[in-house]
């Protein structure tokens, strides 16, 4: 179950509404870096988490906060919207198209959510949850929520250094804190898990002697001219996860040309791909 108050997370205020801000915040909603994202994947993390149960309420604890940012966010989005110049409004209202591009206002937001918040990104493209990562393998779903923050923290600041609202900076502080936490958080549970020693490579079930072990540490060049690949802390000496050591290689091809067989009769496919070679 889950519960509110009716109260923000963290005090939200706007000094001096801003039309097109209030379109950028728009990307921390409904991006792909935005809140509804990191929402959901926790959210859909926590629902299929297996094995010790913290993690479950770690997951779904963090999912419920990232539904206060939104909320958070959407009221800033409002209130940069309904407090625009009159300026802007009698633009938008002489010339909607004109109007809308000059004072940096997404159309939607006027159309069809009567100055409010939307669950879409800065061009109006509604969130579709092509980004939820949620894999039931509890290592690789930290691992991919280290990255959602680093990229939502990411945003956060680009916003913060787009506006000199006082109210909306402050704001901002907050989210970029909280992402600071949620980012730590996640390797903090990694850590947990084992460590990169226990937890890669994910999955840590499966037997690596089942793989083709002499590629599972070795970076491969592809370089046109077969030279070597560029040299780093990843083409030699002991890999992360401590089972093997680092090589670097260019590649050749191991495999054939590949020849499929004749195309299937009444498929569509010309005479001479149906006859066979």
């Amino acid at each position: 179950m889950f519960y509110t108050d009716g109260r923000l997370q963290f005090p939200v205020r706007v000094e001096t509404p801003d039309p097109q801000f209030a379109r950028a915040l728009q990307q921390a909603i409904g991006g792909v870096e935005g809140e509804i994202r990191v929402a959901m994947q926790y959210f859909f993390q926590a629902c299929g988490a297996r094995g010790n149960p913290k993690f479950r309420d770690l997951l779904m604890n963090t999912a419920a906060e990232e539904l206060g940012h939104i909320e958070m966010l959407a009221t800033a989005v409002a209130l940069n919207l309904e407090g625009a110049p009159v300026s802007v409004k009698e633009e938008v209202a002489a010339d909607p198209i004109g109007g809308a591009v000059l004072g940096g206002l997404n159309l939607k937001n006027i159309l069809s959510s009567g100055l409010s918040a939307m669950p879409v990104d800065s061009d109006g493209v509604p969130f579709d949850m092509s980004h939820i990562y949620a894999s039931g393998n509890i290592a690789a779903d930290m691992t991919a929520n280290v990255a959602a923050e680093s990229t939502g923290r990411v945003l956060a600041v680009r916003l913060y250094n787009m506006t000199n609202d006082p109210g909306m900076k402050e704001m901002l502080s907050f989210l970029i804190a909280r992402d600071s936490m949620h980012q730590n958080q996640w390797l903090a549970a990694l850590e947990e898990l084992g460590g990169a020693k226990q937890v890669f490579p994910i999955p840590n079930s499966f037997p690596q002697e089942m793989e083709k072990t002499e590629f599972s540490y070795a970076f491969l060049g592809f370089q046109a001219d077969g030279s070597a690949p560029v040299a780093g802390r990843w083409s030699q000496g002991p890999s992360v996860d401590g089972k093997g050591e680092f090589t670097a290689a260019p590649m050749s091809p191991l495999g054939e040309k590949p020849m499929l067989g004749p195309a299937k009769p009444m498929s569509g496919a010309q005479n001479e791909q149906i006859q066979p070679l």
